[in-house]
């Protein structure tokens, strides 16, 4: 009678510590700041055949 009120009360022992997840929405809204500063520097080599050409005003 001993082992199986022993096992009984181990049983119930562990089934009372079963863990609770929840899963909760937060009380303030989320607010994601993005201070992003994007900087270029584009360079372009031209012949100088060619930069004659794109400076005739009788191109376009």
């Amino acid at each position: 009678m001993t082992k199986t009120s022993t096992l009984v009360l181990l049983l119930l022992a562990v089934g009372a510590c079963t863990p609770t997840v929840k899963i909760e929405p937060p009380d303030k809204p989320i607010v994601i700041d993005l201070n992003v500063k994007v900087e270029h520097d584009i360079r372009i080599k031209v012949d100088k055949e060619l930069d004659s050409l794109l400076t005739d005003k009788s191109l376009f």
